[in-house]
């Protein structure tokens, strides 16, 4: 080790525990240890340009663990990405930089939003994922447009999630060769030593998930990370797995190898402890002016790496010149035109057609023309209608196929598309909508990211049938609906499922979910489904109603049927279609004022859903009518079920009919 290597090290340890001090929240062991393996994976190894940290062909590093934030800062800070020492200062502040977990921030180097476990580790997985069918898309002989690596640390709370298992399984079996996974194996959680609850022999797990493994046995050692780094880079043909073992806390008196170093300030007593045990001079916050020369000498390597790669560019540009658009396209997102007039110009549905069976159609229909849209479902492709068999299979030995099979792993299938997302892809991905609660965590994480993926979540309600009520969603919708940034649209027939994908397809500012049927929904004539984007309108209006119905997908025939029941009956009513809460809130005031009828006192309001009610007072208000799922379903034909808990359109009719009975009393 030299002079500058332990300067530098000690300069991360100190600015990581001094940060965590000043905010007295955070979690100070890991970066005392893990220090040394941070600071040679960005100076030894690490491709990246602080003043772009947007380049395309840059390594990318992931601190899954991310409760151990301070380290990843204090990295990014003195390796010259848009970081001061005041955003040090102001670790876990109101609005700083710098919050308490990474959160997805390209401009300042961080990668991908971490801290609940397992998600770092899912998201590099897709990143890989990405890589692989964009280097054999682009890459030529002699010109690796694409050529980068993706480092992650990982810690033991990362593997005991079941999320690793899912991920590294994948990873191993598509052959990932660029990700390359450190193990930080201190032996400690926030409860105690993990031999309280883990035993297994991690590293014969990741030899049978088909990684390559390694082991450094002192995290200390600058040589030994470095050497087996560099004879990690030397596979070629699988992920690669390094144990690093490390001491969390190191450096300090009473809790070097504690759990009392995990999540907690040292104190003051420890850091002079360790001021003496580093042999540490500095000021708080200081930075050795020759720490500074040091590691900022990577931004002058980093930008000459990005000019000649784009020089590398040009000249694949001129040898190629039928891939510069493509190129173009990919770096844009750009959906072409041509895609929205397909899906326009598609034969109308007619007749009865589950809506899942029309976005299959929808999708045959484009995905050809979308090179950089990839996705798939979790073992349900057949059922969620979202495989292409003419585009082939995503495989180690056909990585361009655009397939995925992701097994029957909806958590890990939610934080690929994720790490697919991230690297610029379109990504979309499906399962049966009670398995979304399986995947929710990776759902919140790209609503909070703002990621632009499509889920598909199909069999939507009781209207699935005989598979019976552990199949049959209840609960889901409304908890999907409570997650900022996720558009849902739940169209309400074969026709307006195509106008949702076609949304779907065109917007960028977040995810989007289609809640789809599996059972035939009759196509309803003269729907105006262009007025989808504006989350719920006018099917039928009578002036003045006496009932304004609110339905949503499946149940907005049966409501239709209602509301000409009702008619019958002298009964006024207005009849909306609620594809989406989202759009809705979107909205002008007077719009919205215009569907909800504020102004009517004496109208019964009704909401019409084949799932659980919660949420529908924004519709309904608190004295209106809810047809909702307020117990789970049972197994049988949909239809017996429909009738059973009371979505016929006669049923429809006689709760509306009682309710307006029990009002006038």
């Amino acid at each position: 080790m030299t002079n500058i290597d332990e300067l530098t090290i000690n300069t991360i340890r100190f600015l990581s525990i001094y940060a965590v001090e000043k905010a007295q929240s955070g979690h100070p062991g890991t970066p005392l240890a893990l220090a040394p393996l941070g600071y040679i994976i960005f100076d030894r190894f690490l491709k990246f340009n602080p003043k772009n940290p947007k380049w395309l062909n840059r390594d990318r590093f992931i601190l899954s663990c991310g409760h151990a934030s301070a380290l990843l800062y204090s990295l990014l800070y003195l390796y010259g990405y848009e970081l001061d020492i005041e955003d040090i200062k102001n670790f876990r502040q109101l609005n700083s930089k710098t919050p308490g977990h990474p959160e997805y921030d390209l401009s300042i180097g961080i990668e991908t939003t971490t801290g609940p476990l397992g998600q770092g580790i899912g998201n590099a997985v897709g990143m890989a994922i990405a890589y692989k069918y964009l280097s054999n898309y682009f890459n030529r002989e002699n010109f690796k447009i694409f050529d980068h690596n993706i480092y992650v640390i990982v810690s033991d709370g990362d593997l005991m999630e079941g999320i690793s298992y899912e991920v590294c399984s994948l990873a191993g079996h598509f052959k990932l060769n660029n990700l390359i996974v450190f193990w930080d194996n201190n032996g400690i959680t926030i409860d105690g030593r993990t031999n309280l609850t883990w035993s297994e022999d991690v590293k014969m797990r990741f030899k049978a998930f088909d990684w390559e493994v390694f082991t450094i046995n002192d995290v200390n050692n600058l040589n030994e990370i470095e050497e087996t780094i560099k004879m990690a880079l030397k596979v070629k043909e699988k992920p690669k797995f390094i144990e690093v073992k490390s001491i969390i806390g190191y450096g300090t008196k009473n809790k070097m190898g504690s759990e009392k170093a995990h999540g907690e300030p040292l104190g003051i007593e420890e850091i002079e402890y360790a001021r003496e045990f580093f042999n540490w001079k500095y000021e708080p916050f200081e930075v050795p002016e020759e720490v500074l020369n040091w590691t900022r000498r990577k931004i002058d390597e980093g930008e000459k790496l990005e000019s000649n790669w784009n020089e590398l560019l040009n000249d694949y540009f001129k040898n190629f010149p039928e891939m510069k658009e493509k190129f173009q396209a990919f770096v844009d997102k750009k959906i072409p035109k041509h895609i929205t007039e397909k899906l326009r110009n598609m034969e109308k549905f007619k007749g009865e057609v589950a809506t899942r069976n029309a976005f299959g159609k929808a999708l045959e229909t484009i995905w050809e023309d979308l090179d950089f849209m990839i996705g798939g479902s979790a073992d349900l492709s057949t059922s969620n209608k979202t495989y292409v068999p003419k585009l082939g299979d995503f495989l180690a030995e056909n990585p361009i196929g655009r397939n995925i099979h992701f097994g029957v792993r909806e958590h890990g299938m939610g934080a690929i598309v994720n790490g697919i997302s991230l690297y610029n892809l379109r990504a979309f991905c499906g399962t049966f909508l009670v398995f979304s609660d399986y995947m929710k965590p990776s759902i919140r994480l790209s609503a909070f990211m703002k990621l632009p993926i499509i889920y598909i979540f199909t069999h939507d309600s009781i209207g699935l049938g005989e598979d019976g009520p552990t199949h049959q969603p209840i609960e889901q919708l409304a908890g999907l609906r409570a997650i900022p940034n996720l558009i849902i649209l739940r169209p309400a027939d074969a026709n307006e499922t195509i106008k949702a994908f076609e949304f779907a397809i065109n917007y960028k500012e977040g995810p989007i979910a289609l809640i789809l049927t599996r059972q035939n929904v009759p196509v309803i004539e003269n729907l105006n489904v262009d007025n989808l984007i504006y989350g719920a309108y006018v099917v039928i209006e009578e002036e003045n109603p006496d009932v304004i119905i609110f339905a949503s997908g499946s149940e907005v025939y049966p409501s239709l049927k209602a509301s000409e029941i009702l008619k019958q009956n002298n009964i006024k009513v207005k009849l909306v279609n609620v594809v989406s809460f989202e759009l809705f809130r979107k909205q002008s005031e007077e719009y919205k004022n215009s569907i909800l009828r504020k102004d009517l006192k004496n109208v019964l309001r009704v909401s019409v859903e084949a799932l659980s009610g919660f949420g529908w007072e924004e519709f309904v208000g608190l004295d209106g009518l809810k047809i909702c799922m307020e117990t789970f379903g049972k197994s049988a034909p949909y239809k017996v079920l429909f009738d059973y808990f009371g979505f016929t359109p006669q049923k429809i009719v006689n709760k509306i009919l009682q309710a307006i009975k029990n009002k006038i009393k």
